[in-house]
């Protein structure tokens, strides 16, 4: 039977493999609302510039004849921020309870969990700038940035008598390329990594809370990456470091925890495992347990070190269909396909509810 830390870390992997794909559905539910937005905005703009004659172009002109668009634009980002802020506080209240429910469930019944107040850790969480700015400057940041960019290429499609319809598609790109090619799509990644970075902080946040309120139990906290060609140096580096559970301090090593998993930088996979102390050290004296008092030996050893693709090989083929889908998991089960160039999380979208549902059917599964 698997020791509790070794537990904790396959069932950690797990949950960071379904987080990506819920961030997918995320950024999908935020790119439509942006979408539906440029719509409008194009079309405004489109017939802005068909009002403006070329022959009495000035500064001034322009600046009022942007101004409904920039209008557009403004109640695109707050509308943005609004989502993202009720998703993200969403899933806090989600990640909170799960957290709870997984260290109680896996945890012999005799170790106390402590829990910690979803709003609490949601509250302070959006107080803490992720990548140097809070969400609501990064939001602005990009409003601003957009806006910017739309005037500056009018005014020089005007200086080189451009036609409207090559300025508005120099802004928004190309239908056969998927509009891929116009300015908005550098707009367009920047959301995207703010929504995911977003997320990696918040959930990042809750395990930092819930490891400071069960201090006690925890002998650390390890950084755990998911290794691929895709992982960032800084990542690569703390794979498997372990750190004190609260101040961060390095354990054995002398690498900083900086911004910590998830948190290290924009787009950040990384996630952290809990590593509990044995039950002696926590004063529980394993000889007054009854073999069903405890679900598996805790022993307060770290688990091996197991990377992602290390961890995938040994799971279920339903599960290795469920991250990389029904070919790349029959290919790797075959060795016809190196880990290294598997990214099956890209374009498999959970919803909440599916990610909830999902975490309760694994517990249901182990029998925990």
């Amino acid at each position: 039977m698997p020791t509790v830390n070794e537990m904790l870390l396959d069932e950690a992997i797990r949950h960071q493999v379904a987080l990506a794909k819920y961030s997918n559905n995320v950024v999908r539910r935020i790119m439509a609302l942006l979408n539906r937005s440029d719509a409008r905005l194009f079309a405004e703009l489109t017939a802005a510039l068909e009002r403006l004659d070329p022959a009495s172009f000035t500064v001034e002109r322009l600046e009022s004849m942007l101004a409904s668009v920039r209008s557009i634009n403004a109640q695109a980002y707050a509308l943005v921020g609004r989502e993202l802020r009720r998703e993200l506080q969403e899933f806090v209240t989600y990640e909170a309870a799960y957290q709870a429910q997984m260290l109680t469930s896996i945890l012999p019944a005799q170790v106390h969990v402590a829990s910690v107040s979803a709003e609490a850790i949601y509250t302070a969480a959006m107080a803490r700038p992720f990548q140097g700015t809070l969400l609501k400057g990064a939001l602005d940041h990009l409003e601003s940035e957009k806006a910017r960019k739309i005037r500056r290429t009018i005014a020089q499609g005007y200086v080189e008598a451009r036609t409207t319809s090559q300025i508005v598609q120099e802004i928004r790109g190309t239908r056969a390329r998927g509009y891929a090619d116009g300015l908005m799509e550098g707009t367009r990644r920047e959301i995207e990594a703010i929504t995911r970075t977003a997320m990696g902080h918040m959930a990042g946040f809750t395990q930092d809370r819930y490891a400071e309120a069960n201090q006690d139990i925890l002998k650390g906290v390890m950084w755990d990456s998911t290794i691929d060609l895709r992982t960032s140096s800084g990542c690569r580096l703390r794979d498997k470091k372990l750190y004190h559970p609260v101040t961060h301090k390095p354990i054995g090593h002398s690498i900083p925890w900086l911004g910590g998993p998830g948190r290290l930088h924009w787009n950040c996979r990384s996630a952290q495992v809990f590593v509990t102390k044995s039950l002696r050290d926590m004063g529980i004296d394993m000889d007054d347990l009854s073999a069903s008092s405890t679900r598996a030996t805790m022993d307060g050893q770290i688990p091996a070190d197991v990377s992602y693709g290390e961890w995938l090989k040994k799971q279920s083929y339903d599960r290795q269909v469920e991250v990389l889908g029904p070919t790349r998991a029959k290919l790797m089960r075959d060795g016809d396909l190196p880990m290294d160039r598997m990214y099956g999380q890209k374009g498999e979208y959970l919803t909440l509810d599916q990610l909830r549902e999902r975490d309760a059917a694994a517990f249901r599964k182990a029998g925990i």
